[in-house]
């Protein structure tokens, strides 16, 4: 298993996260779609991992994809890990916080900029700063 610069036991994560946050992170939940709060959300500022704070995606880089979740087409350079998920039938990329190893969602390779990604994140393993 992969060491990260922050690693805690789940005490801690449990104490720091609220209970969403825990289940998506920790725990790699999925929120419903079109329910969290940086779907629709188009400031201009910068999202962070909630669990470690670790500086993700800038907001130039995200876009209305209409899956239902806030989408990136492209991470900050070194910030994400990403590992082969083969839950559910599928196979897919599982993206991680590089930092602190914290569950964000997916990346698919359907996204409609000059990239091709689509950055598939749950709200509740983000934060915003303008």
């Amino acid at each position: 298993m992969k060491k990260y610069s922050i690693e805690k036991p789940e005490t801690e994560w449990k104490e720091q996260l609220s209970e969403e946050q825990f289940r998506v992170l920790r725990k790699k939940g999925t929120e419903a779609p079109h329910t969290g709060k940086y779907n629709m959300h188009f400031e201009d500022g910068e999202y962070f991992c909630a669990g470690c704070g670790e500086k993700l995606f800038d907001s130039e880089a995200k876009f209305d994809s209409g899956c239902g979740w806030p989408s990136f087409d492209k991470a900050l350079d070194g910030k994400i890990e990403y590992v082969q998920d083969k839950s559910f039938g599928m196979i897919r990329t599982e993206i991680l916080c590089a930092n602190c190893g914290g569950h964000f969602g997916h990346v698919f390779d359907d996204g409609p900029t000059e990239t091709g990604q689509r950055y598939c994140v749950n709200s509740a393993s983000i934060n915003f700063n303008k």
